[in-house]
């Protein structure tokens, strides 16, 4: 029994002392997979718009500059008027938010202009997602915009503009009343 409590705890040490060392160094190295992203790397991925414009980059664009940019990168998923699909409807949906059967298009649901201009950067078209330039960004926003009625074919839009867009759904959310504890979810500190 003693020399069984002893096989035990021999290999308890082994097993935690190779797990200790495996997690001082890196996982690329670890897994003998990966490098560590270089600066430039990492901020070509560093990027944050917030619904009030802040984190927008220099740029700029029409709805008559991203009428080519819309045929050519999204009406294959989203229709030449944006309300065809066969994926996500862009265009319509006023009045449908609260019936049994809510259209939630750019339209109707989107609460913010600037973080559409963020979503598109960041995912879209959906098979070369982040390729667009900000111009290219803006003047694709313009057009969707434009679609829903939202802004004029020659608005230029950029990012002192952008934000300035009162979306129909703007006060349309709920705000979270529960209080901020400043801690994360998965805070070590709770």
């Amino acid at each position: 029994m003693f020399m069984c409590s002893v096989r035990i705890a021999s290999l308890l040490v082994i097993v935690l002392s190779g797990s200790l060392a495996a997690q001082s160094q890196p996982t690329s190295q670890l897994f003998n997979i990966g490098r560590t992203p270089t600066p430039e790397e990492i901020l070509a991925w560093d990027i944050s718009v917030t619904p009030d414009g802040e984190g927008l980059p220099l740029g700029s664009g029409t709805a008559a500059e991203g009428r080519n940019i819309y045929s050519v990168r999204c009406t294959e998923c989203h229709g030449a008027s944006g309300r065809e699909g066969p994926h996500d409807i862009l265009v319509g949906g006023e009045g449908t938010l609260a019936s049994d059967t809510p259209l939630k298009t750019v339209g109707s649901f989107w609460p913010f202009a600037p973080t559409l201009w963020d979503y598109i950067n960041r995912a879209m078209p959906f098979e070369t997602p982040g390729t667009m330039s900000p111009d290219d960004v803006y003047s694709t926003v313009a057009y969707v915009l434009f679609l829903n009625e939202l802004v004029a074919e020659d608005q230029l839009l950029d990012a002192t503009t952008l934000p300035l867009i009162k979306m129909p759904n703007r006060d349309g959310f709920i705000p979270d009343n529960r209080p901020d504890v400043g801690h994360p979810v998965m805070s070590p500190d709770l």
